[in-house]
């Protein structure tokens, strides 16, 4: 079993080319997958052991545990690629995760801020700082242009069009796409790009990476969620708020302000469009003046 996993994890990576994210998690689900079965069974299995009655028991263990519905639909999700890429490869005979259904997923609407929200968090970084006009440029290009919080810390130099207001990154799945930046974004890079040689200057050599930490190396993620605590300390704002946050607030001002969802799944780089359409639900000052506009009697 573990071989057979290794094996689809070297599928992954080398004929998918899947992200390293991507690979993590599937690592992730199929050793808890794994660990359950070598309990389950008293020994390490073989793939072709496993039945759709180890799997359900597996899933309701999980239901045990707490997991969340979502988590796991997630790890049914990469048990269900595992034994497909199985039996295309002759490790299994049979696909016991076939017959297994999805359990129904909850709703949960995305958390989002308000544009005067949003205004007040921009407004926090200190623009007398070095770090303060790094800090603006971050959260007023994740919002500009609906960035995951891994695209904007990947972005290099050669990346910035700020002529056109343009950034390319490179999205899930390793899909580029041009991700557009408003003027107040264009001018806070700018503003941050003029002062971030004195950052550059602490270190031999210069970095590619366009955001940088104090010693001027490439920021991480979890510097930018720890940056976006501090003001949101500062400001009072919901704690909730995540990096995240400000790609869902961008996806839903979008669709308030009558962007239509095909055009703010490009933006957001979705390949599915049921990925987008969680935002209609959020959106409903949009929603509110299309059924005024189109209905008879809503007035």
């Amino acid at each position: 079993m573990q071989r057979a996993i290794a094996r689809f994890l070297r599928y992954l990576a080398v004929e998918r080319n899947a992200a390293d994210l991507t690979i993590k998690s599937y690592r992730e689900d199929l050793t808890l997958l794994y660990d359950y079965l070598v309990e389950n069974y008293g020994r390490p299995p073989r793939p072709d052991d496993i039945t759709p009655l180890d799997l359900r028991g597996y899933l309701a263990a999980l239901h045990a545990s707490g997991y969340a519905k979502s988590s796991v639909a997630r790890r049914l999700a990469s048990t269900r690629s595992f034994f497909r890429f199985a039996q295309r490869e002759g490790l299994v005979t049979h696909n016991p995760a076939k017959p297994l259904r999805n359990p129904r997923p909850d709703r949960k609407l995305p958390h989002f801020l308000s544009t005067q929200q949003i205004q007040q968090l921009l407004d926090a970084p200190p623009q007398d700082q070095i770090l303060g006009a790094r800090d603006r440029a971050i959260l007023e290009t994740m919002y500009s242009g609906g960035l995951r919080v891994s695209e904007l810390v990947a972005i290099d130099n050669t990346d910035l069009d700020l002529e056109n207001g343009l950034v390319r990154v490179q999205g899930k799945g390793k899909r580029e796409r041009l991700a557009p930046l408003g003027s107040f974004a264009v001018e806070a890079i700018r503003s941050w790009l003029d002062q971030r040689g004195r950052v550059h200057a602490k270190r031999d050599g210069q970095d590619a990476s366009v955001f940088v930490n104090r010693f001027g190396r490439r920021l991480s993620t979890r510097s930018v969620a720890r940056m976006l605590e501090k003001y949101l300390r500062q400001t009072g704002l919901d704690q909730r708020t995540s990096p995240h946050t400000l790609r869902h607030s961008f996806a839903t001002h979008l669709l308030d302000g009558g962007a239509d969802i095909r055009s703010v799944q490009e933006l957001l780089g979705h390949k599915s469009l049921v990925t987008t359409q969680i935002y209609t639900h959020v959106s409903t000052a949009g929603l509110r003046r299309a059924y005024e506009q189109a209905h008879p009697r809503a007035n």
